[in-house]
């Protein structure tokens, strides 16, 4: 078939579709999971078939074929993953009577241990931000409040006033596919956001009207990215030379915790987790720690 003349399978459209008010995926999920399957598409087109009849000797061509060029293990997972998915919406829709990726394995992924900070780098971190101005010193109460509750940086920009209970001392986060958990502020952090929704909000907002905790200079919602070159900012003016990503102080929350003794499933519902096998993750971090105390501090290390 001439590529020039595809024509997408409207059975992506309904499975996108799907995602999106089921599941309540984000944009930029749903962005990964269309490309996928459009490739997937178009070459099953090329081979002369369409989606429906797509047998398991088909999806091994086409991997093989889409990743001659890129071979990474983490790309041919993540490829996978989407066809996997719309083949079971398939499945339980009575469209196919089985699924030809079922019998496929994913390649095997190291797992990737996530770049924490110390609880010196942290303090250093947390104590940067001059509270004198009022960027800055709502730049510290975002910084607190990710590090109190290892919330994922979407989630702490896009948290309205009604979500934090300031008197109970707790957040309710909504996380992905919009499942709601509650998480303990604890006493710093109560304290630091008393005194940013008295000195520095109204500020922030002067006459504009907002329920977001943390607006921008405009009074909008803030992105990701801005934050996110925040953060670097600060880890730069407080000597941190560690390799960073959005999620540190996430990191740094769920390692310190179980450093400190935490049990792995608390942390689990702390980070919003649905599997206990993406906390675990964290483990490796806290043993590494304490090999690493040892060798210091035992007579014997």
């Amino acid at each position: 078939m001439n590529q020039n003349k595809y024509q997408q399978d409207p059975n992506l459209d309904r499975f996108l579709d799907h995602l999106w008010s089921v599941q309540g995926l984000s944009d930029n999920t749903l962005s990964a999971y269309r490309t996928d399957l459009r490739h997937l598409d178009k070459f099953i087109q090329q081979q002369g078939s369409r989606l429906l009849y797509v047998e398991q000797s088909h999806i091994q061509l086409f991997i093989e074929h889409r990743f001659k060029a890129q071979p990474a293990k983490t790309s041919q997972a993540r490829m996978l993953s989407s066809l996997r998915r719309f083949y079971q919406y398939l499945l339980s829709t009575k469209q196919i009577s089985r699924d030809p990726t079922a019998l496929i394995d994913s390649p095997k992924l190291g797992q990737k241990v996530p770049t924490s900070l110390t609880e010196v780098e942290v303090d250093a971190l947390l104590s940067t931000p001059n509270e004198e101005d009022v960027i800055e010193a709502r730049d510290k109460a975002m910084l607190e409040l990710l590090y109190a509750t290892g919330l994922r940086v979407t989630e702490l920009i896009s948290l309205t006033v009604d979500q934090i209970s300031l008197r109970q001392g707790l957040v309710r986060v909504v996380g992905k596919g919009d499942k709601e958990r509650l998480v303990p502020l604890g006493e710093v952090a109560v304290e630091q956001l008393e005194s940013y929704y008295t000195k520095v909000r109204p500020q922030l907002l002067g006459d504009k009207i907002s329920d977001v905790v943390f607006p921008s200079k405009r009074g909008q919602k803030m992105t990701r990215q801005t934050f996110w070159h925040r953060i670097k900012h600060y880890a730069m003016i407080s000597g941190i030379h560690s390799e960073l990503s959005p999620h540190t102080l996430r990191h740094a929350f769920a390692t310190h915790l179980l450093n400190n003794g935490a049990d792995l499933r608390v942390v689990q519902l702390l980070l919003g987790h649905s599997d206990l096998s993406t906390t675990q993750i964290y483990t490796h971090v806290a043993k590494a720690r304490l090999q690493q105390l040892h060798q210091q501090h035992h007579p014997r290390g």
